[in-house]
């Protein structure tokens, strides 16, 4: 069963549900990713951040969060971050926003992601940590979520570890989501990791 599949509609409107934690996020990730590259979104989902960052290819396998975001204007193609339909060194930059965590091999995901990106090409990946304060709030509940009940939330370190294998050099981390679950309040995002619950890893692909 794909849960993304099975759960489209609650997924999408969880945005607008949630109008101010997105945009919190969204202020974070238009500071590190630019529309004027060339970027691919694994684990696009329905195109809510592909669509207002400028990135012009997602992936993903459900189907129907793929026909939501190509109604956002982004070229979809259905697929597994585990083997992306991609030639060698084709992208400046890959985002893993907030999926990193439901793929079935994440280290496999970062290791696509090292191959079809141009030399000096960017990573980015955005995750809720593990040990935040929404990281506990999303383990406590999980049995009870159609979504997170599958899945598997990092530390930081944990996918710094597995970036790096991939090859990568951790550039930076950013931060947003400050306050506790319940809490939703305007922020500013800063850098660094171990206060907000969003984190942005970023990292880069040097010539081997």
């Amino acid at each position: 069963m794909n849960i993304f599949e099975e759960n489209t509609e609650i997924y999408d409107s969880w945005f607008d549900s949630h109008k101010i934690l997105y945009h919190n996020e969204l202020k974070l990730l238009k500071n590190f990713i630019k529309a004027e590259k060339f970027g691919l979104e694994i684990g696009v989902g329905t195109g809510r951040f592909a669509s207002k960052l400028g990135t012009k290819i997602g992936v993903d396998t459900s189907l129907k969060m793929l026909k939501i975001a190509k109604e956002r204007g982004i070229e979809i193609i259905q697929a597994r971050g585990e083997k992306l339909p991609f030639p060698d060194c084709v992208f400046d930059y890959v985002s893993i926003i907030v999926t990193i965590c439901f793929v079935e091999d994440p280290q496999c995901v970062l290791n696509e992601a090292y191959r079809v990106l141009n030399n000096n090409g960017n990573l980015f990946i955005a995750i809720i940590e593990k040990n935040s304060k929404y990281g506990k709030y999303y383990l406590k509940i999980k049995n009870e979520n159609p979504f997170y009940k599958y899945a598997n939330f990092f530390t930081i370190k944990e996918i710094e570890a597995m970036a790096e294998s991939a090859g990568f050099i951790i550039t930076d981390y950013a931060q947003t989501l400050f306050f506790p679950p319940g809490k939703e309040v305007e922020e500013e995002w800063k850098m660094g990791y171990g206060e907000g619950s969003f984190v942005l890893i970023t990292g880069k692909k040097f010539k081997k």
